[in-house]
């Protein structure tokens, strides 16, 4: 039998930070804060094992956990010099969830247990402050009967908004002792006649309760979209912290607070957070009352004339001064923070690794660089490379009209705009009409976060910037302004006024979670420029990876975009993607419906030049970088008319009559086209197609290399090889068009030919197709389709139930599956180079954009990797990462 409980507390600890897989993050922080020395309520954890063995074993707890709870509360009652369940000194304790990852607001939390008609009495003697233990009293009955007993929490607020009315009070902390006591009897009777059960008076089944509670929140419908969209496994488990109580509602010398030791949002060297005076944890993190500043720049800079902590408690802050510096220091990272001041002194309830945007991510990691922290390695290694797709998103134009018709709290950097919607689901399924959304709440919660997760950004009516909504939003990057306490929101209506003015949903909003202003209407937009601390972890990075990387483009545009994001040439040009242009589909139409070859040839000599100028312009954008170009590749019912304007329009082209050009599309037709007439097969049927192509890519290489300079060494890349000899075939054709190019034009010039590995059978017969083949890419989009006979495109409809019900980790479209088609690259990859020692291998796929895949393409050796303009800078440092992995062994 395993152990299922440690201890912590009064300096000593049975775990530490070590110890976050069997303790869960927050409980092996806390057993480590307080070996520490530092002032953390005593406690204990029950650990993730047993949270697993409760799920393996239909939901009950593990023989010996019951002892071992039993003698942990006993030490803790030590410690405390209280008892659990006694009417003197009562000890009361924390319930809380922790994760080995960070999942903030996911799973349930129950304070202030031990307390009931009887224990709160002697609680208020205690204290001698009967106001403050009947508030702690509901606040138990409230979170007990929502989390553990299922009871619908907008019941019990509906309560609280009753008796906060008929008493004419607008905060919670003006209701006195007595209006506490009729809350209460109102919120039993509530529960009794939800559940036909009396609210439990026995401690013991309460801490029991609140257990299974947590352990059962693992596995709710919030913590599970969390997980999947952070990739969480669920096999993790969560485990239970149960700690004393402290309070920071004993009145206006307690306070509870939430604070990071650096700006989460712009990375900034200062203290940041928020804290409530007289008020419990989950106050200011639900964004019920607004929150006040903790020092005096941040109260002065946000404009508030309420005092921080700062100034209204400079004792207990100058403690937590003290305490932030010396755990960031001790982590070496910046530390997410929480805290009670109980009449005056300071506890410490939490520490873990501060969620943060990409910015301020960049910037902390080059500042503890510079500042001796961490190493130049280290900084590069702890940016999550996904991440970076934050800072490649449009910001608001510095010249735009701005029609601002709110200002909140700026909580999460960057603009969207969006319709307005005011539910997750709402959000949700208009997202999926592929319409952008910005979710409008009073406040969120995390039965939001799909909702979240669907929309460009998120605007709330109340919250501060360590709310529920900004801490998610900056872990999402999106957009978020908080805390906008002008916006009156009526759910019902579908509307929210502000400042006269009503905006209905549907209504685009665009938001600017930089500087917290609302804008009516949709602005205009810039894209960020890459630079500052950016760029030196980009330097860093570029100087530490062994794989170049270069970028998916057929467009001008793109291929600019992807040099000023550091690409290294292109990887693959879809040739195709080119045609699709007004002014060349008629012809491409025409040189596929030709039914003779000179009919064809006659076709594709009106699309040469433009092919040709194509290519020039690539060439030029890419200044002498390597660019392999993929011949044409098109399933050709892409290209075929389908309308009957369509059909006239290519048959007045072509001078034939209409029915005679439909029965030859109808000819043409194929049932499975992305298995059929095309690739390399399109070249061995239509030789003269290649010939174009190839004509166009030499003649452009000349035409830029005596224009420019540059020397230029094209890529030909012959699409969906199987046979060796349907490479050779193609080879042949473009070797004698090469040769016919240098002597039309008296200039010598290099090339390279090779092909595209995407088929199963390409990856076993690779060391034959490597005798004709100079470079190999590996087409992992359409390897992934043929290894596992999937559809791409139809994929979707049951692939997330195989993700689901756990019979896949992860859609093998997104992240390379290693072991059946990356065996596949591993194995072209090994014989390729056994044929063909100098052989240059890269991959071509989205995979190439993918971190996890980048660390398998440094694993194999291939050359390079390839993805969309847009994921450039993410391949390059997960580049940098997977190189530093290798290193490290």
């Amino acid at each position: 039998m395993g152990r299922w409980v440690y201890t912590f507390g009064d300096g000593q600890a049975e775990g530490g930070a070590g110890m976050r897989d069997l303790l869960g993050g927050k409980g092996a922080n806390l057993a480590e804060m307080s070996a520490l020395g530092l002032p953390v309520p005593p406690g204990f954890t029950v650990t993730t094992e047993a949270c697993n063995w409760y799920y393996a074993n239909g939901r009950r707890f593990p023989d010996g956990l019951a002892e071992e709870v039993e003698a942990a509360l006993a030490k803790v009652a030590e410690l405390t010099g209280r008892q659990f369940g006694s009417t003197r000194r009562p000890l009361l304790v924390s319930v809380r969830s922790g994760a080995r990852a960070s999942m903030p607001g996911m799973m349930d939390t129950v304070l202030n247990l031990g307390l009931n008609d009887a224990t709160v009495e002697a609680l208020a003697a205690e204290a001698a402050d009967p106001r403050f233990a009947y508030d702690s009293y509901r606040r138990f009955i409230q979170m007990y009967g929502d989390v553990v007993m299922g009871v619908d929490h907008d019941l019990f607020e509906e309560i609280l908004d009753e008796a906060k009315a008929s008493g004419g009070h607008e905060q919670d902390t003006d209701l006195s002792a007595d209006e506490w006591k009729e809350v209460i009897a109102q919120y039993k009777a509530l529960i009794e006649r939800e559940l036909e059960a009396p609210f439990p008076q026995d401690p013991r089944e309460q801490i029991w309760g609140a257990i299974g509670a947590v352990f059962a929140s693992w596995m709710n419908q919030r913590a599970i979209t969390y997980r999947r969209l952070h990739r969480i496994p669920a096999e993790w488990g969560t485990a239970v912290n149960i700690q004393a109580m402290v309070f920071g509602n004993m009145g206006d010398t307690s306070a509870t607070g939430v604070a990071f030791t650096r700006n989460p949002s712009t990375g900034e060297n200062a203290l940041y957070g928020e804290f409530l005076v007289n008020a419990q944890g989950e106050d200011v993190v639900a964004g019920i009352r607004t929150p006040q500043a903790l020092t005096e720049a941040a109260r002065i800079a946000a404009g508030s004339d309420r005092p921080s902590l700062e100034k209204l408690m400079p004792d207990a802050f100058a403690r937590f001064v003290e305490i932030a510096r010396k755990l960031e220091s001790h982590y070496r990272d910046v530390q997410d923070l929480e805290f009670t001041i109980e009449r005056g002194k300071l506890w410490m309830l939490q520490t873990r690794s501060g969620k943060r945007t990409a910015r301020a991510a960049l910037r902390i990691a080059v500042e503890m660089a510079e500042e001796g922290l961490i190493s130049r390695r280290e900084a590069v290694a702890r940016i999550d490379p996904a991440a970076l797709d934050q800072l490649l998103h449009p910001t608001i134009a510095p010249q735009a009209r701005r029609d601002v018709i709110a200002v909140g709290l700026p909580a999460s950097p960057g603009a969207a705009t969006g319709e307005i919607v005011f539910s997750p689901d709402d959000a949700e399924k208009t997202r999926a009409q592929g319409r952008d959304v910005i979710l409008v709440r009073t406040e969120t919660s995390p039965e939001d976060i799909h909702g979240m997760h669907a929309a460009q950004g998120i605007l709330t009516g109340r919250g501060g910037m360590t709310s529920h909504a900004a801490v998610v939003a900056r872990g999402m990057g999106k957009p978020c302004v908080s805390g906008a306490g002008g916006l009156r929101i009526d759910y019902k209506a579908g509307e929210f006024r502000v400042a006269g003015r009503s905006f209905r949903r549907g209504d685009v909003i665009t938001i600017d979670g930089s500087t917290g202003q609302v804008l009516a209407g949709a602005v205009e937009m810039v894209q960020p420029e890459l630079s500052g601390h950016f760029g030196t972890i980009m330097q860093w990075a570029d100087a530490m990876r062994r794989m170049k990387v270069r970028t998916n483009a057929e467009t001008p545009a793109d291929a600019r975009a992807a040099r000023s994001f550091g690409a290294e040439g292109i990887g693959l040009c879809r040739t195709e993607h080119m045609f699709f242009d007004d002014e060349r589909i008629v012809s491409v139409r025409e040189m596929i419906l030709a039914d003779t070859e000179e009919d064809r040839r006659r076709a594709l000599a009106k699309l040469l030049p433009m092919q040709r100028a194509d290519f020039v312009e690539l060439f030029e954008i890419m200044a002498g970088l390597p660019v392999t170009i993929r011949l044409l590749d098109p399933p050709l019912h892409e290209f075929l008319p389908h309308t009957e304007a369509e059909v006239a329009e290519v048959a007045r082209a072509m001078g034939v009559d209409a029915d005679r050009l439909r029965r030859r599309t109808e000819a043409l037709h194929e049932f499975n086209p992305m298995l059929g007439h095309r690739g390399c097969r399109l070249a061995v049927s239509y030789p003269e197609i290649a010939e174009m192509q190839a004509r166009a890519i030499f003649e452009a290489a000349i035409e830029v290399g005596a224009s420019k300079g540059e020397t230029v060494v094209p890529e030909i890349m012959v699409p969906l090889v199987g046979l060796r000899e349907e490479l050779d075939f193609v080879k042949a054709r473009i070797d004698a068009v090469a040769a016919e190019v240098k002597a039309e034009k008296g200039r010598p010039f290099d090339y390279l030919v090779g092909t595209m590995i995407e088929l199963p059978r390409a990856a076993l017969v690779a060391d034959r197709i490597a005798e004709t083949a100079e470079f190999f890419s590996f087409g992992t989009n359409d390897l992934t389709q043929t290894t596992f006979g999937i559809s791409r495109d139809d994929a979707a409809s049951f692939l997330s139930t195989y993700e689901a019900k756990g019979i896949v980790r992860q859609d093998p479209f997104v992240s390379l599956d290693i072991d059946g088609v990356g065996e596949l690259v591993r194995m072209a990859a090994v014989k390729g180079r056994a044929t063909r020692p100098a052989m240059k291998l890269g991959i071509c796929g989205e995979h190439g954009g993918d971190p996890a895949s980048i660390r398998f393409c440094e694993a194999v050796g291939l050359d390079y990797v390839s993805c969309s303009p847009f994921r450039v800078p993410i391949a390059r440092l997960a580049a940098a990462q997977a190189a530093l992995a290798s290193r490290d062994g």
